[in-house]
């Protein structure tokens, strides 16, 4: 879903595709697309299966430029006739084709330009799926195609016209007739009528998944395997060619470290907070409190990470102003003691760590205050007061406990948000951690990085569950995970 060519981008703009008019040229540059294609995978379907409307066909994945494949299915929204479709998209591939290797000669100087001019005309159709656009640029093509010069016979003194293109005029009559069929055999029923293809286990997602593909590349030897995610082996990245392993280890520590802190204040403020507030209910703390709360969390983050940064890291309003680092995560390297390091790094996360704690207090004690209070109701609650036990005796021990049933709900995300980290946090106070990355291979279209990061995220949403299910029973022992007869 991410906008762009992942392979575009890692040929860096290569592909021009014959700016100086050499079928050489062009054929070298759509080779070299072909060729990285076939080592990133991305000549093959998708998934296993898909599941569209007849009117797409099962081999729209071998159309590998991904401006021209999207354009392509807006064709098919549009007119749902993949043959007609289908027919003019590759006429005017053939017509670009046919304009390349054209050199000015003695009588027309000015055939490259009007060559370049097609060139460019079609490749404008391979992007465009408006009817408007189309027909002007079509209507722009015919004009370069059929312009004639005027040249004078000096012998006989008669003036004659002249078209070094007129071969390309039939070229050009069939993409227009090609896309008037399309137009007048439009099927638009076509596209409620379901259709299912099935690709087998050659696709992109079997071979990231479990491997067994031979890689590509400088070794080419067909006995060496990707190994796939299941196995341990995330891939390579898209940028550097680094292993993905050793990209996300790198950031994982710092991510950890970040969320962890994070997670062990925000929830020892947040926790008592909430059982304060419920004990206290309708009071004025109560009401100062959590209007507050709310204030702090209506802030957006990145806008008081920017006013953290603007006033309090530089001496530019004040000198006393000048408390905190801007960026980065401190002293790194064996070069510094554990304890020069510690105090280095929680002087660097200070202001990060307020900005991932601020906002959760209002959310995290207002759960906890919602669960205190529906236990404080309870008949067993009274009963403990009715006794004369000691209030605090009652909150703490009989009420609390009881109450953590929303908590624990919340902490199914805790494991996630642990690796996946905060993107604005990171990105802002420049911390490479797993946020950060996340943020970068999106707009890098990093996807084995990308990919990495999106099934820990779903394994470990899982696994949250998992565990908050089993922490339900714990807690309150009528929850029982066996059936009863």
């Amino acid at each position: 879903m991410a906008p762009g060519d992942p392979v575009e981008l890692k040929l860096q703009g290569g592909l021009g595709g014959g700016n100086s008019g050499q079928s050489s040229e062009k054929i070298a540059t759509e080779k070299a697309y072909l060729d990285l294609s076939q080592k990133l995978g991305r000549n093959l379907p998708a998934f296993y299966f898909s599941v569209t409307s007849s009117s797409y066909p099962d081999t729209l994945y071998k159309i590998f430029k991904k401006d021209q494949r999207e354009n392509l299915e807006k064709l098919i929204e549009q007119y749902g006739n993949w043959n007609e479709i289908s027919n003019y998209f590759y006429s005017a591939k053939k017509l670009e084709l046919a304009l390349y290797d054209r050199k000015p000669d003695n009588i027309d100087t000015t055939i490259f330009e009007r060559s370049r001019a097609i060139r460019e005309g079609c490749n404008s159709l391979y992007r465009s799926y408006d009817d408007r656009d189309i027909t002007f640029t079509l209507s722009n093509i015919k004009k370069a195609a059929v312009s004639e010069i005027s040249v004078l016979d000096s012998a006989t003194g008669q003036v004659s016209k002249y078209n070094s293109l007129a071969d390309v005029i039939p070229l050009v009559n069939e993409v227009e007739s090609n896309y008037s069929l399309m137009k007048s055999k439009a099927n638009k029923t076509a596209k409620f009528i379901p259709a299912f293809y099935w690709y087998g286990k050659n696709n992109q997602y079997h071979r990231w998944l479990f491997g067994d593909v031979p890689w590509f590349g400088e070794n080419t030897d067909p006995t060496k395997v990707s190994k796939g995610f299941f196995r341990g082996d995330f891939g390579n990245s898209y940028l550097d060619g680094r292993p993905v392993v050793s990209i996300l280890g790198d950031a994982l520590k710092w991510t950890l470290l970040l969320n962890l802190i994070a997670f062990f204040i925000a929830y020892a403020v947040s926790i008592p907070m909430g059982v304060s507030l419920a004990v206290k209910k309708d009071s004025t703390y109560d009401r100062v409190v959590t209007a507050i709360n709310f204030v702090l969390y209506s802030l957006p983050t990145f806008w008081i990470a920017t006013l953290l940064i603007t006033f309090f890291t530089s001496d530019y309003y004040a000198d006393w102003m000048d408390i905190f680092p801007t960026h980065g995560v401190g002293k790194v390297g064996d070069n510094f003691t554990f304890w020069e390091q510690f105090t280095d790094r929680s002087y660097h996360f200070i202001l990060p760590i307020f900005c991932m704690v601020y906002g959760s207090f209002a959310y995290i004690s207002r759960q906890m205050r919602g669960g205190m209070l529906t236990v404080l109701r309870q008949d067993y609650i009274r009963t403990a007061f009715a006794k004369g036990l000691d209030p605090n005796k009652v909150y703490w021990k009989h009420a609390f406990r009881n109450s953590l049933i929303p908590i624990i709900t919340m902490f199914a995300s805790f494991l996630p948000a642990m690796i996946s980290g905060s993107v604005i946090i990171e990105y802002i106070f420049t911390i490479p951690g797993m946020g950060r990355i996340s943020f970068e291979s999106v707009v890098a279209r990093n996807f084995p990085v990308l990919f990495t990061l999106l099934m820990f995220s779903a394994i470990l949403t899982m696994i949250g569950n998992l565990l908050s299910d089993i922490l339900y029973g714990v807690i309150d022992p009528r929850i029982s995970f066996t059936k009863k007869k």
